[in-house]
C-alpha cells in the first residue's frame, strides 16, 4: 500500500502525517518537549507590515496568549539575486549560510528576537535548506566543487525549479561545511532546532552524520519535510 509522508521527526521516529493506523498511544511517548509541542510557522517578511525580526517580536506575546509554543521560521538567510523568483526572491534560494536577509534587520536582531523568544518560553526552530543554494551562493564562488554538475559541466538545476541549484552529498568536504554552518547557528543565536526543507531530497546519511555532531553543543528538535510515494 502506497503511503505519503509529509513530515517527520528525523531521528526520532515520529510520523505527523501518515494513511497508516498508528497504534502507539501518544501517553507512550516520552513528555520531552520535543514530543509534545505545537508549532506556529511564521514568514518573517510577510508577518508584519515592516517585515522585520525587531516587528515581528512585538508579536510574540499575543502568540504565547494563543497557546504556541514552538516558532518555526522560514529561511531567514540572504535571498539569491541571480536567477530569483519574481521582484522578490524566493527565501528557499539561499546566497549565504551563516548570515540573515538584510531587508529583515541585523544578525543582532535576530538574536534579540531569539532571546526575546526564550524569555517568553518559546522554542525556536529555523528553515534548513540543505540540498540546494540560489545561483549566486558564496560557495559557487569559493567552492564551486561543493555543486552537482551537467555534462556540459554547469551546475545542475534542481527539478522543476530554475532558481535554485543543488548540491553534491559526495562531496564529503561540502558536507562538513554544511554541519559547520548549522552548528553556527546553534553556537551563535542560541536556536533549538531545524526544520529540514526537501529533507528526503538530502541523503539520509547525511542527517545521521549531522545529527550528533550539531547536537554536541545542545540537544535538538529535528522536522524533516517528506514527500515521498513508498
Amino acid at each position: 500500500m502506497k503511503k505519503l509522508i509529509l513530515l517527520s521527526l528525523i531521528g526520532l521516529g515520529i510520523v505527523s502525517c501518515t494513511t497508516q493506523k498508528n497504534t502507539r498511544k501518544m501517553t507512550e511517548l516520552p513528555k520531552d518537549w520535543k514530543y509534545t509541542t505545537n508549532i506556529y510557522e511564521v514568514n518573517i517578511r510577510q508577518y508584519t507590515k515592516e517585515g522585520t525580526f525587531k516587528a515581528f517580536a512585538k508579536e510574540m506575546p499575543r502568540l504565547k496568549a494563543m497557546g504556541i509554543k514552538t516558532l518555526w521560521l522560514m529561511p531567514v538567510t540572504p535571498i539569491a539575486q541571480q536567477n530569483k523568483k519574481g521582484s522578490l526572491g524566493s527565501p528557499y534560494a539561499a546566497a549565504d549560510y551563516t548570515s540573515v536577509n538584510p531587508e529583515f534587520g541585523t544578525f543582532e536582531d535576530f538574536k534579540d528576537m531569539v532571546n526575546e523568544a526564550h524569555r517568553l518560553g518559546f522554542k525556536i526552530i529555523i528553515d534548513w535548506v540543505a540540498n540546494h543554494t540560489g545561483w549566486d551562493h558564496v560557495w559557487t564562488q569559493a567552492h564551486p566543487e561543493f555543486y552537482l554538475k551537467d555534462p556540459d559541466g554547469k551546475f545542475h538545476i534542481a527539478s522543476g525549479m530554475d532558481d535554485i541549484i543543488e548540491l553534491d552529498y559526495k562531496n564529503q568536504e561540502m558536507r562538513l561545511e554544511m554541519i559547520k554552518a548549522m552548528k553556527f547557528w546553534v553556537q551563535e543565536t542560541d536556536i533549538d532546532g531545524f526544520r529540514c526543507d526537501l529533507a528526503s531530497w538530502v541523503e539520509v546519511d547525511f542527517w545521521e552524520q549531522a545529527r550528533p555532531e550539531v547536537e554536541k553543543v545542545k540537544p535538538l528538535f529535528w522536522l524533516g519535510e517528506f514527500d515521498e510515494l513508498e
